[in-house]
């Protein structure tokens, strides 16, 4: 009999990693991937490096299996990766970082299709995270824990090390701040 391994739990998964089971690493990885790049492309403004940290998170994972005690598996994923993402972020550059950096930031002509809802939709993602920018760190952090990873608040409050009550305080007043550039100015839309 087959084990199928999308319907542990995480806990179960890290029990069956610590037994050198890759197979469970593999489904704690399809699991959580996408939302922690996510998670620390809004710090990195670089998905492709969160994809690049995410994947060592999970390669230091594998190597430290038998040695980590884990609690909560999903927020010591989401805490380690965003102390990967501030590392990354406050180490000092070298000139390859600066190639890499330009690279990444020169367009390269799009040979497929390209239609005008796809540029929609992302001219308009733009314009709203630029507005989420403009927010306060903690409240833009938790507004888009909230709102573009999908947390829920306990694991947002476990992550940050903050109480339930702050998360929907600082959650209200973030979505309270946006409204008020919104209609204070109308243009930035």
């Amino acid at each position: 009999m087959e084990l199928n391994y999308r319907v542990l739990n995480d806990e179960d998964l890290i029990g069956l990693i610590k037994l050198n089971d890759s197979l469970a690493l593999e489904a704690l990885f399809n699991r959580y991937y996408q939302s922690l790049c996510k998670f620390i492309a809004i710090h990195l403004k670089d998905y492709s490096k969160a994809e690049e940290l995410i994947a060592d998170l999970f390669i230091k994972l594998w190597d430290n299996r038998s040695t980590q005690e884990i609690k909560s598996v999903k927020a010591y994923l989401f805490i380690a990766a965003k102390n990967m993402a501030i590392n990354y972020i406050q180490r000092p550059k070298t000139k390859i970082d600066y190639c890499e950096d330009y690279e990444s930031s020169v367009e390269l002509p799009h040979t497929g299709p390209n239609p005008f809802d796809i540029i929609s939709s992302k001219e308009a993602y733009h314009k709203i995270m630029q507005l989420i920018w403009l927010l306060p760190e903690r409240q833009r952090e938790v507004l888009l824990m909230s709102r573009i990873d999908d947390l829920d608040k306990n694991t947002i409050a476990t992550i940050l090390g903050i109480s339930v009550r702050t998360v929907e305080t600082t959650l209200y007043q973030a979505v309270k701040t946006l409204q008020h550039i919104v209609k204070t100015s109308p243009n930035k839309l």
